[in-house]
């Protein structure tokens, strides 16, 4: 696969909570060009649990951002357990399918030097199944369509669960229950096959529902 060529972008990774009120004003905007009725206070809210805040700039202009932290934590029957907890990114509309989601989230997540480099887990709440496609190539990963997770898999997502701080989580979905109110309603064309919906059913989006997912790299642990 070709290299991304992103030597026409600056970019600045910062800690969530420094951010600058031009920088808080910048990603809000990018937010509002991402969804509808964008809420606000849930990217507040992002900004406080998850750690590092990636910028992307082309030529002056906002291109993009993201949220996301690596940590160290220990999980059901999993001790000291490299997770990548990767959080909100938005792109404006002219920078989009450039990899430069992927790119501002790995920049984000790297930023706190967690070097391991065994069996990670890797996860996200999920808004649209084309944000899920890079997770649907796992054979690992969880929630799958018409697969109930094991008893370990829900212990695992409540706890994952707990430390994206959602209002309440549901072990049998995967649906992190919103506070009742829309995070907002994405802004996004691209198009999706029916079965690409199936794990989204239970997703009341009016409620501020989204979907966790989850994946290993390179592969899962034993019994999983």
């Amino acid at each position: 696969m070709k290299a991304r060529d992103f030597s026409s972008f600056d970019f600045r990774v910062i800690e969530s909570g420094k951010a600058s009120s031009q920088d808080l004003e910048t990603i809000f905007a990018l937010f509002e060009m991402n969804y509808r009725q964008a809420n606000r206070a849930f990217l507040e809210k992002s900004l406080r649990v998850l750690r590092y805040l990636a910028l992307a700039e082309h030529q002056g202009l906002p291109a993009g951002f993201a949220v996301a932290e690596c940590r160290v934590m220990d999980l059901p029957r999993l001790p000291a357990q490299a997770v990548n907890l990767a959080g909100i990114c938005c792109i404006a509309p002219r920078f989009r399918r450039r990899g430069l989601f992927t790119h501002l989230e790995a920049l984000a997540l790297a930023a706190a030097g967690v070097e391991d480099s065994s069996r990670r887990l890797s996860c996200g709440r999920m808004a649209h199944p084309a944000a899920m496609r890079i997770i649907t190539l796992s054979p690992a990963r969880v929630p799958k369509p018409g697969v109930r997770p094991t008893a370990w898999q829900q212990e695992v997502g409540q706890a994952i669960a707990h430390a994206y701080g959602v209002h309440a989580f549901d072990p049998e979905t995967f649906v992190c229950i919103g506070a009742g109110e829309p995070i907002g309603y994405p802004r996004i064309e691209v198009e999706v096959e029916p079965n690409e919906w199936e794990v989204f059913r239970p997703v009341n989006r009016d409620r501020g529902d989204a979907l966790l997912a989850m994946m290993w790299t390179p592969d899962a642990p034993p019994g999983w």
